[in-house]
């Protein structure tokens, strides 16, 4: 199914909304929607709605949300992918050059990134990361009592994603506290918002540093990034900023999928079964879990002209909040969307985007070899505490996942 995006030449609103959108007093950036965000979702996913708290319109089903992440020149991202408008407000940092672009610009910029993380790249990394998984997962085991989300979904990423960037050891606990600050910025000037900003001085330093071509190890992608600028494809003033976008996005995005797949095997015991029955599902079941739990929930676009959608006119320059979380259980889309089955048929779900902003980078290859080392490994996860969720803006995780894993 498509959703129907045209050009619109309609009389502008000055501002206001057309009578025929719905107004919807949910705010999708409140602790209680972070909670259970699953009977709004319900609601939004009926029509475009115009979301009063925040001022901005809202698309929540598959198609409406795939349609509008696949068309940049409408829906712009270089006036920002938060809900502030880089036209009118100034950035809280340098904006990024992949995520906060728009082509021709991010084409050329992609492109750099595309081939430092070609698939010829992760294959040559594919070994060292399998062996990284089997290790943590053998030393998890013999602990037996562990915290899923810091012993596993966080500490296996960073043994081997700072490793692959080329960074150096020290200052390394900076990554996650400075992703999750970059996720918390793309919401509205809220507690979280104000909280991570107000706290990320010393977050910022250190990846500044860091994407140094001087700090980088010979080798790493973050080299191979700086190197693209001996060859004139992007310039020396891009090159660490394109070191940062890897940083930013290549560490919590995965860390959540992790805990995500962990938290779906712990509670649907029957998953686990089929996981351990075929290893060769750990691919799919990270995919799964991605759909079913959306690490990233929601990023907005800036329309770049009068629009309609769903036969709704938008005018130019209106954010449009994308609910990710929700298209990914759409039932337009999906049979049984409330049910995890990582068995399904998962492409087409947007946990990692889609078209020109889709995510680049090895989440997927760490989700599937920790979720393979789990298979050949574990009998049973079991949940044995109560769980903690993690606040953010955009992100859905967890803090705290206690859990008893078996020995097979």
């Amino acid at each position: 199914m498509s959703a129907s995006i045209t050009s619109a030449q309609a009389t502008a609103h000055g501002g206001g909304t057309p009578p025929s959108v719905p107004h919807l007093d949910v705010d999708p950036f409140a602790i209680d929607f972070f909670e259970n965000p699953c009977p709004a979702q319900e609601a939004l996913r009926e029509a475009v709605v115009y979301l009063d708290k925040w001022s901005v319109y809202g698309v929540a089903r598959h198609a409406q949300v795939h349609a509008v992440l696949n068309d940049p020149l409408i829906f712009c991202s270089s006036r920002g992918v938060g809900l502030s408008d880089f036209r009118k407000e100034k950035p809280w940092r340098p904006p990024s050059l992949i995520l906060e672009a728009d082509p021709p610009a991010h084409t050329r910029t992609r492109a750099v990134l595309s081939k430092v993380l070609s698939p010829a790249m992760m294959k040559q990394i594919r070994d060292g990361f399998l062996a990284a998984a089997e290790a943590n997962v053998d030393e998890l085991l013999q602990r037996r009592h562990i915290d899923a989300i810091a012993d596993l979904a966080e500490a296996y990423p960073l043994s081997v994603f700072p490793n692959a960037i080329g960074l150096r050891q020290e200052g390394r606990e900076h990554l996650l506290a400075y992703a999750a600050v970059v996720f918390s910025a793309f919401g509205p000037p809220n507690e979280l918002r104000q909280a991570a900003i107000e706290r990320s001085a010393p977050h910022q330093a250190y990846v500044a540093e860091q994407c140094r071509r001087t700090n980088l190890a010979p080798g790493g992608f973050g080299a191979c990034v700086h190197a693209f600028s001996d060859t004139g494809e992007i310039t020396l003033k891009e090159a660490p900023l394109l070191v940062r976008s890897l940083l930013s996005a290549g560490l919590d995005t995965t860390v959540n999928g992790l805990g995500a797949a962990i938290y779906c095997l712990a509670r649907f015991p029957d998953q686990m079964a089929k996981l351990r029955a075929d290893p060769s599902l750990a691919r799919n079941a990270f995919e799964e879990a991605v759909r079913f739990e959306s690490p990233v929930q929601t990023f907005f676009r800036t329309t770049t002209r009068e629009v309609e959608i769903d036969g709704h006119a938008i005018g130019e320059g209106e954010k449009v909040l994308m609910f990710l979380g929700a298209a990914n259980r759409d039932p337009r889309r999906w049979d049984e969307p409330d049910r995890n089955d990582l068995t399904r048929r998962t492409s087409g779900h947007i946990g990692f985007g889609a078209g020109v902003h889709m995510c680049v980078g090895q989440a997927r290859l760490e989700g599937e070899v920790v979720l393979a080392a789990l298979a050949r490994k574990a009998a049973s996860i079991e949940i044995n505490g109560p769980v903690k969720r993690r606040y953010n803006n955009t992100l859905r995780g967890l803090e705290s996942l206690p859990v008893t894993i078996k020995l097979a």
